[in-house]
């Protein structure tokens, strides 16, 4: 990546906002690995449906849990979910990609149809396959969605090296007498790192998203697992009586998801110079306009 990179992503509002989400929910995943207001497992009978106030702050659910402690436990859940599914991504997008573009023409044809035929099978429905076959676990939706996200990083960055695979410092290299092995890691991956990154940030968003919504139809975690998906499907039983708690849970899908997403939008935006330049020419620095003759600022 460009240098300065860093410092466009927090310029943009999108990007500030994406960080400080992600950044507060990774905080509060490793705060849950160590300490929870209550016991995440641990029902409270006569404390039923307590209103929010102290010592619940977001109030208790119908066996007494703390749902604070259960917001904060299914946070673990996610970013356990959401960092598994992308290494698998990582690793399953980056073997399919760097074999679809070096390998032999038969090889990238066979790759590109195998390709074609993974990414027409929903996510979701391979999760519920697998979680009926084998039960349903967060290992389930982790290779799940990380099996299904690689195909489509894998799609994406294919056609990016085969771009730069014919670049001249890739032919340089060659001519110095680098395998294709080096030239991929010295040359072609870091050249296709933002489109990669971009990919893996929606990638995550998907991944949290999915284990909310197979953990609610019961197909991801287990019922004694703190997650915000069995939160929301628990809770949602009593909407009528006390709508205020699914609020909870709901939101921090949402804007766990949103920032992720817009995350993501702003690194595709940060790292792609050429959005940058054409965001530049649309709205010139002031000070370059006053300098301009006949153009008050």
């Amino acid at each position: 990546m460009r240098r300065g990179w860093l410092r466009r992503l927090w310029a943009l509002s999108t990007g500030r906002f994406g960080i400080v989400v992600v950044a507060a929910v990774a905080a509060t995943a490793a705060v849950a690995l160590w300490w929870t207001p209550f016991n995440v497992r641990h029902a409270d009978v006569p404390n039923r449906w307590a209103p929010p106030g102290w010592p619940h702050l977001l109030g208790a659910d119908a066996t007494g849990r703390d749902i604070l402690s259960l917001i904060m436990g299914g946070a673990r859940t996610t970013v356990f979910v959401a960092v598994g599914a992308g290494v698998v991504a990582t690793v399953l997008g980056i073997a399919l990609a760097a074999v679809g573009a070096l390998s032999a023409r038969w090889v990238r044809e066979a790759t590109a149809v195998l390709v074609d035929i993974l990414i027409a099978f929903p996510v979701l429905l391979i999760a519920m396959m697998i979680s009926a076959v084998w039960g349903g676990s967060l290992w389930v939706v982790v290779w799940s969605v990380g099996i299904g996200f690689g195909v489509n990083i894998a799609r994406v960055t294919r056609p990016e090296l085969r771009r730069v695979l014919h670049s001249d410092f890739v032919l340089a290299g060659r001519s110095a007498g680098l395998t294709a092995t080096q030239n991929l890691w010295r040359h072609l991956l870091p050249n296709v790192a933002p489109v990669f990154i971009v990919q893996l940030s929606w990638g995550m968003a998907i991944a949290v998203l999915a284990e909310a919504g197979l953990s609610y139809l019961g197909f991801g975690a287990p019922a004694t697992e703190p997650s915000w998906g069995v939160l929301l499907a628990d809770l949602q039983q009593h909407i009528t009586v006390h709508p205020l708690s699914v609020v909870w849970p709901g939101l921090a899908i949402t804007v766990t998801v949103l920032g992720l997403n817009l995350l993501g939008d702003a690194l595709r935006e940060a790292t792609d110079p050429t959005l940058s330049r054409g965001r530049d020419r649309l709205h010139p620095p002031r000070a370059a306009i006053r300098h301009v003759p006949g153009v008050r600022a």
